[in-house]
């Protein structure tokens, strides 16, 4: 059964992937995010779609219908969409990947996936996830990697993720394209927690400087950093109108500089719903 829907075949130079997947793997849509603002910037229109009948349960994810006026006018069903970006500057075009993570046949679709990847000649992948942590977000956001080796990562700059437990997509994902022979680097932003499901532009911008250094690639994050500015304001103005919030945000930061032994995660659990009632209404 052919899994793939494909539209065009682009032409690209030595490309490299940044690969992205709304749900468990994507804490505040940071990595989703990322991929999506990019795919916004260049305007870049799909050119193969994974059929999603095969790998997502629609129950779970359920697709998206527009009625106007009584009149059904879209259905839009989830999927994976790959889109092509001809880099002007550099030598290396970029192939981008977004949708939705998958519920069922997960070897199967990262066999799909890695065998387009390989059709297209990329010659690295990077995987983008994010996680909630326990970080303030007066701080830069906390970017860690897993790669096949420790020494790719020493090289690159990354800390090491070290983690042992449930994985998404992501994680499978990272050991299948190794086992594929396709060079695979995962990304990780550490989001703050007490924002809980709200997007974070300052998250997509540290994945977004971090994996274009990797990439070797150039995108323009001059509106991106514009909105994680902004986004950080109004957390600031959130927390400077409660003496609670700028507490736990100050225990957060003394963690960093030595820990605080009286420090309990779970105070941050008002805060999470106060936190994005402000956020929603501002």
């Amino acid at each position: 059964m052919d899994f793939v829907r494909r539209l065009f075949d682009p032409v690209l130079r030595s490309p490299v992937a940044l690969v992205a997947f709304e749900g468990w793997n994507d804490a505040s849509d940071a990595a989703s995010g990322t991929v999506a603002y990019i795919i916004g910037q260049f305007d870049a229109e799909p050119f193969l779609i994974i059929d999603p009948e095969e790998f997502i349960d629609f129950q779970e994810t359920r697709p998206i219908v527009t009625v106007e006026d009584g009149v059904t006018e879209d259905l839009a069903w989830p999927a994976t969409r790959m889109y092509a970006v001809h880099m002007d500057e550099g030598e290396r075009d970029l192939v981008l990947v977004l949708g939705d993570e998958p519920q069922l046949r997960w070897q199967t679709y990262g066999g799909v996936l890695a065998d387009e990847l390989r059709r297209l000649g990329v010659e690295r992948v990077v995987l983008l996830g994010a996680f909630l942590g326990q970080v303030p977000h007066t701080a830069p956001v906390p970017v860690i990697g897993t790669a096949a080796a420790t020494d790719e990562l020493i090289e690159l700059g990354l800390t090491g993720a070290n983690y042992a437990g449930p994985t998404g997509i992501v994680g499978v994902l990272s050991h299948l394209f190794r086992q594929e022979g396709l060079p695979t680097l995962s990304l990780w932003a550490a989001t703050s927690h007490y924002l809980g499901t709200n997007p974070n532009p300052k998250a997509m911008l540290a994945l977004l400087e971090r994996a274009a250094r990797i990439l070797d690639i150039s995108v323009d994050a001059t509106e991106l950093a514009r909105v994680a500015g902004d986004f950080e304001s109004r957390v600031d103005a959130a927390m400077s109108a409660s003496a609670d919030f700028t507490a736990y945000v100050q225990r957060l930061e003394s963690l960093t500089v030595g820990g605080d032994p009286n420090f309990d995660p779970s105070d941050a659990a008002d805060l999470i719903s106060e936190v994005e009632d402000f956020l929603k209404g501002t």
